[in-house]
């Protein structure tokens, strides 16, 4: 019996969890960038204004940079 093919347009479950890792990795970092950006506080708003125009023009390395190196220049905050 053949598998039927998911959403009629010819994929099947392999391509699906292919496309949800190659995709889906990537939004994710992206929006967890774009979140800690705008939610976080630097020493100067032309950092974070560099830090965000970085993420949103290049996507994908703007966020692994921001991650990595861009996490270390917001200001702590001790509540």
């Amino acid at each position: 019996m053949q598998h039927q093919n998911l959403l009629f347009i010819g994929i099947g479950p392999s391509e699906i969890l292919m496309l949800l890792f190659f995709a889906g990795i990537p939004v994710l970092l992206l929006l967890w960038a774009l979140i800690d950006v705008l939610t976080s506080i630097f020493a100067n708003s032309i950092e974070k204004l560099i830090w965000l125009a970085t993420i949103v023009f290049v996507p994908v390395l703007g966020a692994i940079l921001y991650l990595v190196l861009g996490r270390k220049q917001k200001v702590k905050t001790f509540l």
